[in-house]
C-alpha cells in the first residue's frame, strides 16, 4: 500500500512539474528558444504574489488573477525588447542572454526579499485530503494536476483551433512565409513568451503554496522542467504532462527506498529516456 499511496503523489507531483514545463515547451515549440531563465521567473511570479498578499490580504489562489495578466505582460515586453532580436540567428544567443536574465533575477530578488526562505498559507486545502479506501489524496496536489492538465488543454484548443493559434503555428514553421501572408511575428513570438510567462506564474504561485522558495531555487526548478519536456517530447504539449508524471513517479518511488534518492531517480530516467528514445515518449523521431 505504501508503494500504491506514492504511485498516487508521484502522479500529482506530475502535475507540477508538468505547469513548469509547459511554458518552456510552448517556447521552444514555436521559436526554437531555450529560455534558461525559465525557472526564476516561477520563482519570480511565488514572490509577486507573496507581495499581493501582503499588501491585500487576498487568498494566494486569488493572486492568479493579477499576478498571470502581470506576467503575460512581463513575457510580451520581454520578447519585444530582447529576446526578438536573438531569434533566427545563432542559437547560442537567446542561452546567453536568457543566462544573463536568470542571474539578473536571482539577484534582484535576492536583494528585494534576502535569502530566507518564504512561503504561501492557503490555509485547510494544504492538509486536507480525500480519503481512497487505504490511499489519502491531498485535495491540493488533486487541485495542480487538474490546474496542469486544463492549462495543456486550453493551449492545445487555442493552437488548433484559434486564428491566433494558427499564426503561432505558421510563424513556428516558417515566419518569413508568414510575414508575406500578414502575419507580424514578432507580435506573435511575442504573444508565445508571454502566454509562457502566465503558464509559469501558475506554476510559481502553487509552488508557492506547496512548499517554500527562495531566489536562488530557480535553476532547480529549471531542470525538472527541462526533464519532463525531454521525457515527455519536444513539441507535445500532452507529452509534457506524461513527462511530468513519470518525473513525479520516479522521484517518489526513488525516495521511498531512501530519501536521498528522490531526484537521483528522476535523473536516471532522464538519462534512460535519452539513451533508449532521444525524442521522447511522444516526440516525433528525426529521420536523416
Amino acid at each position: 500500500m505504501t508503494t500504491a499511496n506514492n504511485l498516487v503523489q508521484g502522479l500529482l507531483l506530475g502535475g507540477l512539474y508538468a505547469l513548469f514545463a509547459t511554458g518552456l515547451s510552448l517556447m521552444f515549440g514555436v521559436m526554437r528558444l531555450v529560455n534558461l531563465a525559465h525557472g526564476d521567473f516561477a520563482i519570480l511570479a511565488a514572490f509577486l504574489a507573496l507581495v499581493v498578499v501582503d499588501g491585500t490580504g487576498l487568498h494566494p489562489l486569488l493572486t492568479l488573477a493579477i499576478v498571470v495578466p502581470a506576467m503575460f505582460a512581463v513575457g510580451y515586453l520581454l520578447q519585444r525588447g530582447v529576446l526578438n532580436f536573438t531569434v533566427g540567428g545563432d542559437g547560442l544567443a537567446p542561452v546567453l542572454v536568457t543566462f544573463g536574465l536568470s542571474i539578473i533575477l536571482q539577484n534582484v530578488l535576492l536583494e528585494l526579499f534576502s535569502a530566507d526562505s518564504r512561503g504561501l498559507d492557503a490555509g485547510a486545502i494544504e492538509d486536507t485530503s480525500l480519503a481512497l479506501g487505504r490511499l489519502n489524496v491531498g485535495w491540493f496536489p488533486l487541485l495542480t494536476l487538474v490546474t496542469g492538465a486544463a492549462v495543456l488543454a486550453g493551449l492545445q484548443l487555442l493552437l488548433a483551433r484559434t486564428r491566433l493559434g494558427r499564426a503561432l503555428r505558421a510563424t513556428s514553421d516558417d515566419p518569413e512565409a508568414a510575414q508575406l501572408v500578414g502575419v507580424d511575428h514578432r507580435h506573435a513570438f511575442a504573444v508565445a513568451t508571454g502566454l509562457a510567462m502566465a503558464t509559469v506564474a501558475i506554476a510559481g504561485i502553487f509552488l508557492g503554496i506547496r512548499t517554500t522558495f527562495s531566489p536562488a531555487l530557480g535553476p532547480t526548478r529549471l531542470i525538472f522542467a527541462f526533464e519532463a519536456v525531454i521525457i515527455g517530447g519536444l513539441g507535445s504539449l500532452w507529452g509534457t504532462l506524461v513527462g511530468g508524471m513519470v518525473l513525479g513517479v520516479a522521484q517518489t518511488l526513488g525516495a521511498q527506498i531512501s530519501p536521498g534518492w528522490g531526484v537521483l531517480t528522476g535523473n536516471l530516467v532522464f538519462l534512460a529516456v535519452l539513451a533508449f528514445r532521444p525524442s521522447g515518449l511522444f516526440g516525433k523521431p528525426v529521420t536523416t
